[in-house]
């Protein structure tokens, strides 16, 4: 597991959009990012978990987060200049975003792969965070410390059978990030980087893995060392890097 220990300010006052929040990995991420001092802007496609997470931070006594329902495989253009508009109002600008909202698609070889699904997967895992990457930019340009993370998987790293266009998918989103750290190498005040969350106990998991006992993988909660890490200051010198939260990594 990735070793670092955050500072209970580590992330005061910085503004963080997190995809994918309602639950899993986004839901602990916004958990984290809120019990160091993040507003966190929960984004996602069910209100009711949103708001579940929300009453959870507000429980907590943390900053009061915001929510924006959006579903991201119908999510047009207008709809990401729209939350664009909607945070420059609120907040004027943008400290991180953490793409963590992903489709599995189905598991079967691309001979069978339905071209709908594939569609849809595609949209979800890569077309929304490049549009959604897109027009945040310029609020992240306002940010004196502003970080992007997108989430990879080990088979976004070296193809496997029948992971379809998940892993196709994550291959892209490796190349978006590499491309994105690359063009902003010479932008001190945004970094741009990706985990790989590694097998953990998540309903995509069971999904995909039906078989495998849940208690064998760590909670949500568990990998968020490398999650606090890239979206605080500690990890500024860090552009470009697709890393592994439960890796044998320190920091």
């Amino acid at each position: 597991m990735f070793q670092y220990s955050a500072r209970t300010d580590l992330l005061q006052d910085r503004i963080i959009l997190v995809t994918g929040a309602g639950d899993g990995i986004g839901r602990a991420a916004a958990l984290a990012f809120a019990a160091h001092g993040a507003t966190v802007v929960l984004l996602g496609r069910t209100l009711e978990k949103l708001e579940a997470v929300y009453d959870e931070i507000e429980a907590a006594g943390y900053p009061q987060p915001a929510i924006v329902p959006l579903n991201l495989d119908s999510a047009s253009e207008h709809d990401y200049i729209e939350l664009s508009n909607k945070l420059h109002d609120e907040f004027g600008h943008l400290d991180g975003v953490l793409h963590n909202a992903s489709l599995l698609g189905q598991r079967t070889p691309l001979e069978n792969y339905d071209p709908i699904t594939w569609d849809q997967v595609m949209r979800v895992n890569v077309h929304a965070p490049f549009l959604m990457t897109q027009t945040l930019l310029p609020l992240l340009h306002q940010s004196s410390d502003a970080s992007v993370v997108f989430t990879s998987s080990g088979v976004g790293r070296k193809g496997r059978a029948y992971w379809g266009a998940y892993a196709v998918s994550k291959f892209a989103t490796e190349g978006m990030m590499e491309v994105l750290a690359d063009e902003l190498e010479n932008t001190p005040n945004i970094r741009v980087n990706a985990i790989n969350p590694g097998a953990t106990r998540t309903q995509m998991r069971a999904y995909a893995y039906p078989a495998e006992p849940p208690e064998v993988n760590p909670e949500p909660a568990d990998i968020m060392p490398l999650y606090l890490y890239l979206m605080g200051p500690d990890s500024k010198s860090i552009n470009g890097q697709s890393m592994d939260a439960q890796g044998e990594g320190k920091a």
